[in-house]
């Protein structure tokens, strides 16, 4: 049986290290720590960012000030402080200036210290955002990044745009000792996993949590149970986890939304050699959502 559950706060989640929002808009701070040669920093090109690959494992590829041999720059997202020291990620013009692996924050994040991948996940979550916002939304002018690169303002209107943060609730729905788990389209072959839809305009998480099972699968619910969240910058999304039981066990699959769903016994689940679905990856929160359940048996 499966017994790798690890409690929330989840992978990708801010530990271990201060946000510090009050240093976001203190320029004379910020202009220090831009040059400070203990400051610390991590590349980027595109959405990939640096990893340093060390005997127990990989980790972040921060490199400092002093390593760089400048400053930063004023495009350079300012991250958070760990014992005093700042930290920042950086976007390269050219990827072939970076003096370590680019990669794709998915392919390490499970094994990275949990500080390191929540300093990851709000780099890459941050970079996206701007990638995807730099024009104003009101009157289409090219914003400027201020607060550090946690906002961007309109020199035209003076409109003030902040960082999106998308909600998704992600369901485990289940009816005695049977769970449903749904395969949609992009999922690796053979994975299933819990279902899952983003809160609409008006809706609150409750409804978001009826409303996305009955329209993916036909299940009417009895009782609804928050569990954790975790941010999942894949690419801006906070997924609010929950626990459902079912009224009934009969399925109407929206093949529009999945390929497949079934119930599956909990003994069978938890046994890799009998179950036929592989789970989701184990830095989801999905996969906590099924393991905690399975922990139960």
């Amino acid at each position: 049986m499966l017994r790798r559950l690890k409690p929330p706060p989840h992978v990708y989640s801010s530990v271990g290290f201060d946000r510090a929002a009050i240093y976001r808009k203190d320029l004379a701070w910020l202009t220090q720590r831009r040059s400070d040669h203990a400051t610390r920093v991590i590349l980027s090109h595109g959405l990939n960012l640096a990893v340093l690959e060390a005997e127990d494992g990989p980790h972040a590829g921060f490199l400092t000030v002093a390593d760089l041999g400048q400053e930063l720059d004023d495009n350079a997202v300012f991250l958070g402080v760990i014992d005093g020291v700042a930290y920042f990620v950086a976007e390269l013009d050219d990827p072939a200036k970076a003096t370590l692996p680019l990669v794709d924050l998915r392919s390490v994040g499970p094994v990275l210290p949990p500080h390191e991948a929540g300093m990851m996940a709000s780099a890459r979550a941050l970079l996206h955002w701007h990638t995807t916002h730099r024009f104003c939304g009101s009157c289409g002018t090219a914003t400027l990044p201020t607060d550090a690169g946690h906002a961007r303002r309109c020199p035209n209107c003076g409109r003030d745009h902040f960082p999106r943060t998308d909600p998704a609730v992600i369901v485990l729905v289940t009816h005695g000792d049977q769970a449903l788990l749904g395969r949609s389209a992009r999922f690796p072959p053979g994975m299933y996993s819990t279902l899952a839809g983003f809160v609409e305009p008006g809706e609150s998480l409750e409804q978001a949590v009826e409303r996305e099972i009955f329209e993916e699968s036909g299940i009417r619910l009895e009782q609804i149970q928050y569990r954790s969240s975790q941010p999942w910058p894949f690419p801006q999304s906070l997924m609010l986890g929950f626990r459902a039981t079912a009224a009934s066990t009969e399925l109407k699959i929206d093949l529009d939304e999945l390929e497949d769903a079934l119930w599956i016994p909990r003994e069978v689940l938890g046994d890799p050699e009998r179950s036929p679905v592989l789970l989701p990856r184990e830095d989801s929160i999905a996969r906590f959502l099924i393991e905690e359940w399975l922990a139960e048996g």
